[in-house]
């Protein structure tokens, strides 16, 4: 009697236009997408959403299932949810080093639906990790970067063997097109051209490296922190404006 869920977010621009996904499989092999859309948002953001949307549909569908299982790839998202979120609540929505959560709206509302769900089945977090393969996981990446390109996607409803089929048809057509394939040589060459820096940002504070080591030892066991390499100065100067606006850079 459980009740399996994927979950996934994007963003173009970080904050760009971004969608958020939910694919749940009920026990009885009935199968609901969900998915949208927002104008101007963060990926952390559309993965909470997604999550969040899912949990808020249960609650109304929840039946007699007695174990709902989320899967996510987003470190953010399930660290926030089975670790950092108690602490935050403790400390009226503040991190460690008292800043603002953030996204607490959302955080808040996810606090309460787990605690709803507790009382009535059992609530689990599963890291899956993302572009392996899992049909699930590719289906709810596909869907939330559709919104957030603003294409247009049907969202299915209906029995498990006939969700199969499309699973494998969809994430299969993607993994084949022209564009998924640019993207993918795109990246590989990406990872072949030598820094010119390494960008990070921890606790909403940018720095720029001039070596990955000096970078990563900045971000190494820092909740939350990003880094991204730049292969020149616009490059370097497109990663930081797209991260945040109003932050402290040094």
């Amino acid at each position: 009697m459980k009740i399996t869920i994927y979950t996934d977010g994007s963003s173009r621009g970080n904050p760009g236009p971004g969608g958020w996904a939910a694919t749940i499989i009920f026990p009885n092999n009935k199968v609901i997408e969900l998915g949208g859309a927002e104008g101007h948002t963060t990926n952390n953001r559309m993965e909470l959403t997604g999550i969040l949307k899912a949990l808020e549909y249960l609650k109304e569908h929840l039946g007699d299932a007695t174990t709902v299982e989320i899967h996510s790839d987003s470190a953010y998202a399930l660290n926030g949810a089975t670790k950092w979120i108690y602490g935050w609540f403790k400390n009226n929505w503040l991190t460690a080093e008292g800043q603002p959560v953030a996204n607490r709206e959302i955080w808040e509302a996810i606090y309460q639906l787990t605690w709803f769900f507790k009382s009535k089945c059992d609530i689990i977090f599963t890291k899956v990790s993302g572009h392996s393969g899992v049909l699930g996981n590719e289906r709810a990446d596909l869907i939330a970067t559709a919104f957030a390109d603003g294409e247009r996607i049907l969202l299915f409803s209906g029995n498990v063997k006939e969700y199969e089929r499309l699973l494998s048809d969809s994430v299969a057509h993607r993994k084949s097109s022209p564009e998924t394939k640019a993207k993918s040589r795109e990246q590989k060459n990406r990872s072949l051209i030598p820094a010119y820096s390494y960008v990070s940002m921890v606790g909403g504070m940018i720095e720029t490296h001039r070596s990955w080591p000096d970078c990563e030892a900045r971000v190494k066991g820092k909740s939350g922190a990003k880094f991204k390499k730049a292969l020149s100065e616009e490059d370097e100067a497109t990663i930081i404006a797209s991260w945040t606006e109003g932050k402290m850079v040094s």
